[in-house]
Parts: structure tokens; sequence; C-alpha cells
């Protein structure tokens, strides 16, 4: 359908940025593309700055803040810089000064404000920072690539004149309405010159990576319209994991699906110049299997070894926990396409069928939903439409900011109001008020915050204060839920992943964000695995057998109580219905 992806074919300037949603292959593309310039004869810098980077298992070395050569290929070098540790420090930078002059319920909720993806994101653009604005590292280099890049909001957000000040109110007279680019006000002309390099299409290409699925096509739409209203114009798209040659039932179905999702991608997005990469049956780990990806899948059949089952839980055993154990309230939590709807529908059926009275509340619109409650008495279904909710709670804050803020005050607030964290306790303020009324019933939510947003509400709660993305006043809803999250003889966690390396260390980190706010998750879920189908496709068994040792990871991880969902073809519908 598309051109496919060769490096000889096309031209990049001196810096290249990938960026896609997590789990699209980013970074096997960017690593893939840097190991291509560099056998090209180009003296190559590969920079990561991604959470859920592997690239020491790609490369099979150690690897940190120090430019290292790779033996391998004597033209690459390899910074792989830790965003985690780069946003702790980033973070101190700001808050440092403070310590010991504040009180430490101050401090703690300065802290966490500072603990988000935003932060995370910011620390990272201040790394691009010295490569896009050193002479020196730009003079050794031909190509400078970036296994990740900052987002359209987080460029509009460094033109606003706000935020480069630490803006404080009437009402915040003990200084702890930090901005989160206080940490770059000593490096504001670095920082205007990296944003306006990355809007110059002879300085810097910006390519988007997806997946022939459809959530990920529009997460890339979204990020291609942000970062052309910047200016940026120089792109190209790139969907990876394309997949030809079905010969089977499972594999004819994914094939279709793909196609159906491409055939349907946001005009947006389809009318740039996009490439493609086939779907690969081996993990991207090893110079040669990244000089192959771009090029060829020379694979060997499955070995009988390889098939071997691995010990997992069913949902039905998940089911019947939940409903032994009384849960009242049921949190599904997991990135955006893990399927958390889904399972969502299928766990509200069989608390049904086995004789609880049930609520599933979605943001979903989908309407299969609607079918899946059809079929089965004893389940409401209440849907929280995200975009209302969250206009609504944006227009409480800005209306109570409005009467002690500048205006440009205001034009930060906005702009800073468009992270996923707003969005997270707009939906949650919501859901909190359907839980509120649905005492007498298992209540079935879809979606959930993080730790990090949880924790900004109850700080917001503890302490009286308001801070930068939680200006009003939590209702007594939320004020009420929160304690019962962390009641695990009554709420019960969920985390939704897919069988790859990059859901499933999000995963991680997300369980780890949860115990910081004091929330305990029991069960994990698995979703899409083509290791528990019986594809007789080469490729496919291939792929599925490449997911065993993520798999053995959630099960370490969950202490086994971790349920597979196979990869389902046909009708999700009533294969879900027929699983129970």
């Amino acid at each position: 359908m598309f051109k496919k992806y060769f490096i000889n074919d096309l031209s990049f300037p001196k810096f290249i940025f990938f960026t896609g949603k997590g789990g699209v292959g980013k970074t096997s593309v960017a690593c893939a593309t840097a190991v291509a310039l560099a056998d090209k004869g180009n003296k190559v810098l590969l920079v990561s700055t991604d959470p859920a980077s592997n690239l020491q298992d790609v490369f099979a070395t150690e690897l940190g803040n120090v430019h290292k050569q790779i033996d391998a290929i004597p033209n690459l070098f390899i910074a792989n810089l830790d965003p985690e540790e780069s946003a702790r420090q980033y973070k101190e930078s700001i808050i440092g000064p403070y310590r010991g002059t504040l009180p430490d319920s101050v401090i703690e909720e300065m802290e966490e404000k500072l603990s988000g993806s935003c932060t995370v994101e910011v620390s990272a653009f201040n790394e691009f920072a010295n490569y896009l604005a050193s002479e020196e590292i730009q003079s050794k280099y031909d190509f400078i690539v970036f296994d990740t890049a900052p987002t359209g909001h987080t460029l509009r957000l460094l033109q606003l004149p706000s935020a480069w000040s630490q803006y404080i109110s009437e009402k915040d007279p003990q200084g702890t309405r930090v901005g989160q680019f206080s940490g770059l006000q000593n490096r504001k002309d670095e920082c205007v010159e990296a944003v306006e390099t990355l809007s110059n299409k002879d300085l810097t290409k910006i390519v988007l990576v997806s997946r022939p699925e459809t959530i990920p096509l529009i997460e890339a739409t979204r990020a291609l319209q942000e970062l052309k209203e910047l200016g940026i114009s120089n792109f190209s798209i790139i969907i990876n994991g394309v997949f030809q040659g079905e010969t089977d039932k499972i594999s004819k179905s994914l094939y279709d699906n793909q196609q159906k999702a491409l055939t349907e991608m946001p005009p947006a997005l389809a009318d740039n110049e996009i490439y493609e990469i086939p779907l690969r049956s081996y993990n991207i780990v090893g110079v040669e299997n990244l000089r192959q990806m771009l090029y060829s899948d020379d694979f060997t059949p499955v070995t009988e070894a390889e098939l071997e089952q691995l010990d997992v839980k069913n949902i039905q055993g998940l089911i019947n926990d939940l409903y032994n154990n009384k849960k009242k309230v049921v949190f599904m939590m997991g990135k955006g396409g893990v399927g958390k709807t889904s399972i969502a529908a299928t766990v509200a059926i069989g608390l049904s069928k086995k004789g609880a009275k049930v609520h599933l509340t979605t943001t979903d619109p989908a309407a299969h939903i609607e079918y899946l409650i059809q079929q089965n008495e004893g389940i409401t279904l209440s849907k929280i439409n995200e975009q209302v909710v969250l206009e609504e709670y944006k227009k409480e804050v800005l209306d109570e900011a409005e009467s002690t803020m500048s205006k440009e005050d205001i034009d930060y607030l906005k702009e800073s109001l468009k992270t996923p964290c707003t969005q997270e306790i707009a939906v949650f303020r919501a859901f909190s008020k359907i839980v509120e009324k649905a005492d007498d019933e298992v209540v079935i939510i879809d979606t959930a915050p993080t730790g990090h947003t949880l924790l900004l509400l109850d700080s917001t709660q503890r302490n009286y204060k308001q801070i930068e993305t939680v200006q009003a006043e939590a209702p007594q809803s939320v004020k009420n839920l929160l304690p019962r999250l962390r009641n695990q003889n009554e709420t019960e966690v969920i985390i939704i992943t897919l069988p790859e390396v990059t859901p499933v260390y999000e995963a991680i980190r997300l369980e780890q964000d949860l115990k910081r706010a004091g929330i305990y998750s029991k069960w994990w879920v698995v979703n899409s695995s083509l290791y528990f189908t019986d594809t007789k496709n080469q490729l496919l068994k291939l792929k599925g057998a490449n997911e065993k040792k993520w798999i053995k990871e959630v099960i370490a991880q969950s202490n086994n109580n971790c349920v597979v969902i196979p990869w389902i073809a046909g009708d999700i519908k009533q294969n879900m219905i027929n699983a129970l």
C-alpha cells in the first residue's frame, strides 16, 4: 500500500527525531535507521530519552550518558540518557532552593506536582537542547538521531512568556506555584534556539512512527497536527508492522483488521508521504537483526519447546476471585489501546452471570458495549463524554483563576491544562459521582488516573492549596473515592497490558506509580496474545513465541495472578460472550 522504508531512497537533515505512541516500535525504527546511516559511512550519534528504552538489550552493551562507540559499527555512537534520573535532577534544581525555608507539607506538594510525565518530558527537552545548541557536538557527527521527541504541547508552552517565569498569585503566598519550566529559566536562549531548530526543515526531520491500528493512527494524527500548528513541516510517516501473507483464519483476520485501519486512517495523516515496514517475526535485538529489519524476514520454523504453554489463569478465574471476595469497585488501568473497555465488558458480563448487580461506566462511545449489555440482565451502563467533562473542568479552573491571574498567566494555564493529567482528573471526578451513587452494586470503571494524578488530588485535599493542574477544589465525591481506592477489601485494580517490551515496561511503571499513592493491584491481564492462539501461520507463530519472555515477566510481576487473553479473530463481541 505504501513505499517501503529503505534508507538508500531517502535523504535526511542533521537532526532526526522519532516519535510515536508507546509500543509502536519507534526505538527499533530509530536504531535501524541509525545503523543503516552508519553503515553507509556516516558518523552517527543515537540519543535515547525514552523511559521504556531497551537500547542496552538491543546492542548487547552497557550504555549511559557518555557517547559510546559500538564495536560492530565503528561509525555509530550511542548515548542512553536516563529520563527518570534527568527528571529527578531537574526537579531538585527547582525545589532545592526552597528546602529548609518552606514547611515539609509544601515541599511534598511541590515534589508531587513535578512528578508527572510533563516534568519527564521537559527534563528530556533540557537534554535535547544540549545537542541542538552545541556546535561542538554537531561538528563531530553527520547525523544525530533522537529516539523520542517533545510533543507539540511542550513546544507550545515554551513559546508562552509565562513559561519563563515562576508566577505567584496572592492565593499562593508561599511560592509553591512553580512552573514546569522553572528549571530552564537560566537556559532560555538555548531553549528558544532549540525550538527554532526543530521547525527548521533544513536541519530537522520529525519521523512519526505508528502501527496499522486505529488508536496509534489517531495518536499519530494528533501529534502531526500539533506540530504543524507550530510551523514544523518536515515529516515522514512510518507504519511499522504491516502484515502480509495470510494463510489461516487468524492471519487473515489480522490482515483484514490492519487494512481496514489503514484504509480508514484520518485524512490529515493520509495526505503525507508514508512509508511502511513489514511485520517481523523476530525481536529487534542485536546488530544483525537491526540491519535486517528494514529489508527482510529470514526466519526458521518454531520448535515445540518454544510453543510450550505457560501456566496462567483464565478470565473466569479472575471473575470468580472478584465475586468471591465481594469487590465493590473494579478499575481497569493501562495505556490506550490495550483493550481496557473490552475486558471491562467481559468482567461485567461474568459477574452478572454469577448473580451480581453490575454497573459498567465507560468513556468508550463504541456501540458494541451497548450490544453486550443488551444481552445480559443485571448490568446497567453509563457513558462519560471525555471531551465534555474536560471542557467543564477547564472552565471551572479558568473561571476561578481569572480573578487572580494576569492575561499571560491565564494563557499559560490554558496550555498547561492540555496535559493528560488534566483529562484524568476531569474524568475521575465524573466517575466518582457514579461510584458514590452505586453503593449497592459492583461498579466497573474502564479507565482510571495514574498514581501521580491521585497523589495530586490527595495533596490538594490535605494541604488545602491550589496548584497548577488541580486548581479547582476537589468535590466531596472525589475525596470519598480516594480512601476507597486504597481499601483492598473493597477495591480491585486490574492492570492491562500487551505481551511486548514497551507496554510491559509502561505497565510496571504504572504499578509503581500506584503504589506511591497507596493503591495495590493483584491482577494483571495480558491481552491480544498470538502465543495463545492456534495460528498455523509461521511468521505469527514465531512472533507469538517471542511474546513468551514478556508474559513470563508479567507472571513474575503479578505473583502468578496473570490472565492471558488470546488475539481474537472475527467478531470480538461474540468471542467475549463465548469466553464465559
